[in-house]
């Protein structure tokens, strides 16, 4: 009998899509043998959902929640937009949904195992492609929401002070913002990003041929017009050009405590497939 490792389990979940206990079974009575397990897996029913795991579902659907002092937004993905557009997935977002909200959490993992899992895998076999849940975010407090119409952006903020029209505004601000704000302040922003701006930056006017003092004071322009355009309160007010989203704040005796932007597929590489050339790879095995 074989020694079934943490890694032969871990290296045949990648490949499968499986649960660790479904692995570990298979490769027992497989008798360690990856190819061999992955053969037997096959001819399950389980297996159905697991082949379609290495495919890329960068298509999906946003859900949100807001209901007493607490707000959700979830990202739960498929391959194509037709499916996203299947009521069987629809039902699926607003279970992931709900389950986020009743738990509090954005544990997705957690949230898998305590029994959506099951679900996800009888939507895949259902509709025939692999969907997966993302990402989750939970904020508690005076948040406001706002989903476009297309349900693939959504923004929620969390304000102190303010109203709910400003909230509003801030939401609708940071859904269409280009570029998109990725911090409240300056001051937000991580000291390794900026050195690695600043660096980008000190190369690009290297080159320049200006004297040293004059290559500074270019590169700290660029390194300020960066922090302006990634942070909120920098940024001017897609309604009215002329206002700072930081002036649009102390007008009204607000703060942004926290924000968080969603779009689906946002991040996620999307392997361009030559169908033609699948097809024949297909018919010619």
């Amino acid at each position: 009998m074989a020694d079934i490792t943490a890694s032969m389990v871990r290296d045949l979940r990648e490949r499968t899509g499986l649960g660790m206990m479904d692995c570990k079974k298979a490769l027992v009575e497989a008798d360690g043998d990856a190819e061999l397990a992955i053969e037997n897996l096959r001819k399950s029913s389980g297996m159905k959902a697991a082949k379609k795991a290495g495919r890329t579902a960068a298509e999906g659907l946003l859900g949100y929640k807001t209901e007493d002092g607490v707000a959700v937004i979830v990202e739960v993905n498929c391959e194509t937009d037709f499916a996203a557009k299947d009521s069987n997935f629809k039902q699926f977002v607003g279970t992931v949904t709900d389950a986020v909200f009743a738990a509090k959490s954005d544990d997705v993992a957690a949230l898998l195992a305590g029994g959506l899992e099951a679900v996800r895998e009888e939507l895949v076999q259902k509709i025939g492609e692999n969907v997966s849940i993302r990402r989750a975010t939970v904020m508690e407090g005076d948040v406001t929401s706002y989903i476009h119409t297309n349900g693939k952006i959504g923004v929620l903020v969390k304000l102190e002070g303010g109203n709910e029209e400003l909230g509003k505004d801030l939401a609708m601000h940071i859904a269409a913002a280009d570029p998109q704000p990725q911090y409240v302040n300056t001051s937000d922003v991580p000291e390794e990003l900026i050195a690695k701006e600043r660096e980008i930056y000190v190369a690009q006017a290297a080159d320049s041929g200006k004297p040293a003092e004059i290559v500074e004071k270019m590169v700290e322009g660029r390194v300020r017009k960066f922090l302006g355009e990634i942070s909120l309160v920098e940024q001017p007010f897609v309604k009215d050009q002329d206002t700072k989203i930081g002036k649009l704040l102390k007008d009204a005796g607000a703060s942004v405590v926290q924000f968080v932007r969603y779009q689906v597929g946002e991040g996620i590489e999307v392997e361009a497939v030559d169908f033609a050339a699948e097809v024949a790879q297909q018919l010619g095995q």
